[in-house]
């Protein structure tokens, strides 16, 4: 079997991931840090709202596609693996 395809699709994966976070420190700079203690309401300015929803809409993506690329690492290095198992113990077989 051929882990090439496999192989192309969890680097793919990878990098959207990477993106993704990239993508989080862009948004994440425009986030206002300041602590307000006046207690006024209209601090929160309708852009901090937006930066929060886009930091969240990110953050959701970026924790499935981490765990989807763990998983299907984990699942072709099993593969991976189990090839090696099988090529290594005919090795010894043919004549």
């Amino acid at each position: 079997m051929n882990l090439l395809p496999f192989l192309i699709a969890w680097l793919l994966l990878g990098i959207a991931v990477a993106v993704l976070a990239f993508m989080r420190k862009s948004v994440a700079s425009k986030e206002d840090d300041v602590i307000h203690l006046s207690g006024d309401a209209a601090v929160v300015t309708g852009q901090q709202v937006e930066v929060a929803k886009r930091l969240e809409a990110i953050d959701k993506w970026g924790k499935r596609l981490t765990v989807l690329l763990l998983v299907t690492g984990l699942i072709l290095g099993a593969f991976y693996a189990v090839q090696l198992w099988n090529e290594s113990s005919r090795a010894g077989l043919q004549p």
